[in-house]
């Protein structure tokens, strides 16, 4: 009724409408954490959380959990203790080892090259990866045998995908709002009522 009425209002996406449409999954917060495809997430505000049932009996208790495929550097777990609905941002525990952003699809692919390797192995094997795909084409020229064309793809897709890419944070706090710019507003001109059962190449 409303579409009909008044037609598509674009709004714009704060930081929680951001998480709140990333990929979710259901997990149980362990002692060490949470782990997401051999990558372990923890944090200090979890500890209230650990082995707890989350209160949602259709997941068996599992939290929800928000995740980026495009950024594997944090999640967000949903908080619903005391009836909030706010959201926890978790680190990953390695995050340290690798100086730049990157996706699942070069985690998949370090993972690949070291198979059966510890956690610390396969983030030293994705930094090693990234710093490849950062060195530039003058290197590329120089030692053209040492990237495989897999390499090469995983590296422009993880470049491209995270130059200059904005994270928003649902937990930043909200600008003041200033009363003094509120003063002066310009003429407020009202539109027309919307019908969409018009014939829109009619004149009126």
């Amino acid at each position: 009724m409303l579409l009909e009425s008044c037609g598509y209002v674009p709004a714009p996406l704060n930081g929680e409408d951001y998480v709140e449409l990333l990929p979710e999954r259901w997990q149980a917060i362990n002692a060490y954490g949470i782990r997401i495809k051999h990558r372990t997430y923890d944090s200090h505000e979890l500890n209230p959380l650990r082995r707890q049932h989350s209160g949602v009996a259709e997941k068996k208790g599992l939290w929800e959990i928000h995740h980026d495929p495009y950024d594997v550097s944090r999640i967000w777990v949903r908080d619903r203790r005391g009836g909030a609905d706010g959201w926890i941002t978790v680190f990953w525990k390695h995050l340290h080892r690798v100086g730049a952003p990157f996706g699942e699809m070069a985690w998949d692919h370090a993972r690949a090259q070291v198979p059966g390797g510890t956690e610390e192995q396969i983030a030293d094997a994705a930094a090693a990866l990234l710093s490849r795909a950062y060195d530039g084409p003058d290197e590329e020229k120089a030692r053209p045998s040492k990237r495989s064309r897999q390499d090469r793809r995983v590296a422009a897709r993880t470049r491209a995908t995270n130059i200059d890419r904005p994270i928003p944070d649902p937990l930043a706090a909200q600008p003041a709002h200033d009363d003094e710019a509120d003063t002066d507003l310009a003429e407020v001109i009202p539109l027309g009522l919307f019908d969409p059962l018009a014939n829109p190449w009619r004149r009126p």
